[in-house]
């Protein structure tokens, strides 16, 4: 099945999971896996979140920021991949001057 994000409607989610500012979001869920291209404003962050029967794979397209990771900080810039088990807690906060915008999937365990 071919997703097209770049002809989906941008969703905004203010303060997403607790993070500052605005998450925007591309997306398909089909409660098996929601699969997403997000965009973080500079100084915008996802909070800090526990994946409890999911995971979470972030691959970074554009811009800076930092990952924190089971209390580990990650710098992330385009082609970084970061991954968040299932049973553990990140973050991601774009510290950079740029839009960070980064390719997600969130599976379904169990």
């Amino acid at each position: 099945m071919k997703l097209c994000f770049s002809q989906m409607e941008e969703t905004p989610m203010p303060q997403f999971k607790g993070g500052e500012k605005t998450t925007y979001s591309r997306f398909v869920d089909d409660c098996v896996n929601r699969i997403m291209v997000n965009r973080l404003e500079p100084g915008a962050s996802i909070g800090l979140h526990t994946h409890i029967g999911n995971s979470e794979v972030m691959y970074i397209l554009s811009g800076t920021g930092k990952a924190i990771c089971d209390g580990v900080e990650e710098r992330l810039g385009p082609g970084d991949c970061h991954y968040c088990p299932q049973g553990h807690s990140h973050t991601l906060i774009n510290d950079g001057t740029e839009d960070l915008v980064f390719f997600a999937v969130v599976p379904q365990h169990g």
